[in-house]
């Protein structure tokens, strides 16, 4: 019996060990986390970098604290409940762009999150532009 339990325990303790690593975000840097889990949403739209970067800015700004705002390669880095959330926005043809969020929390990646950060930088870009 108590072979049985501490083979269990010691099989635990190796996939949980084999399983945790980092993660590299949005940003090019990376994080500890575990790797296995779905934490980015990836949006295209026809509009240039330049609204959907302030866009982004706005909506990280209005949702948590944003503390990373490079404007050389049009990246952020915001704390949003809690949560780690890392946007990059990027040109993938001249016509279309490419925005990409990514949400981590201490248990792994938060797709909810970053689908929410995502659909608010859509609202955000509409409503920017119908002013």
């Amino acid at each position: 019996m108590r072979i049985t339990v501490l083979l269990s325990l010691a099989l635990s303790a190796a996939v949980l060990a084999l399983s945790s690593g980092c993660v590299g975000t949005e940003t090019g840097h990376t994080t500890a986390g575990m790797p296995l889990t779905k934490d980015t949403i990836t949006s295209r739209y026809e509009k240039p970098v330049a609204p959907l970067a302030a866009a982004a800015r706005a909506v990280l700004a209005r949702n948590g604290k944003l503390l990373v705002d490079n404007v050389v390669d049009n990246t952020f880095h915001a704390k949003v409940n809690q949560r780690n959330v890392w946007v990059r926005v990027s040109d993938l043809d001249g016509k279309i762009s490419v925005v990409s969020v990514q949400a981590r929390g201490p248990m792994g990646g938060d797709v909810d999150l970053a689908a929410e950060i995502s659909k608010q930088i859509a609202l955000q870009l509409m409503a920017g532009q119908n002013q």
